[in-house]
């Protein structure tokens, strides 16, 4: 098998797409899409997304140590990508898009209706780390549409129909490999 060295590049994927919400009262709302977005601790909860300084949402969550996360459904994947596009100095992205803000409720930033998770986020340190900054926040409040619970009021995520991007390209989660633990699990005799 031959093999090629390339110079030092992110590699990574696939990595979630989604659509982070931030704000600043009295002022339109606007949306950013990331890629390099992730789980950095499960307690407290939190999670990182890394922006570039030139990107209009950065100020915005800069000054307000702010932002939600919203998770990226199909439908959703055509509104990802304009919000990744196109700068929220020149547009209204939730207008333009027909996406509704929903009111969060521990922050004053707006989530994204039509997304099935919407994660509101505090800022709790920023790290410069080149072309882009991350911003680690806590998760002060998880909205979730319940249309997507079971009968026993288990939240079925990975029913949503989740986006990931991998190198240029979104795509949607395929079929289940496997569950946490299944390689040790016992077998049933």
């Amino acid at each position: 098998m031959a093999k090629q060295h390339w110079k030092p590049g992110n590699m990574l994927y696939p990595v979630p797409a989604v659509m982070v919400s931030c704000g600043r009262e009295n002022e339109t709302p606007n949306i950013i899409t990331v890629a390099w977005a992730g789980t950095v601790c499960s307690d407290p909860a939190m999670l990182s997304v890394s922006i570039r300084p030139e990107r209009y949402s950065y100020d915005i969550i800069k000054e307000t140590g702010e932002f939600v996360v919203n998770l990226v459904t199909k439908d959703l994947v055509f509104a990802t990508d304009y919000c990744g596009v196109k700068s929220g100095r020149d547009v209204d992205k939730f207008k333009e898009m027909q996406l509704t803000p929903l009111a969060s409720q521990k922050i004053i930033a707006p989530g994204i209706a039509e997304s099935p998770v919407n994660i509101e986020c505090k800022v709790v340190q920023e790290l410069a780390l080149g072309s882009h900054t991350m911003f680690v926040a806590q998760v002060v409040n998880v909205t979730i549409e319940d249309t997507y619970l079971n009968e026993s009021g288990k939240f079925e995520l990975n029913g949503t129909g989740l986006v990931t991007y991998s190198h240029g390209t979104y795509f949607s989660l395929g079929d289940s490999l496997g569950t946490f633990g299944f390689s040790v699990k016992k077998k049933k005799r």
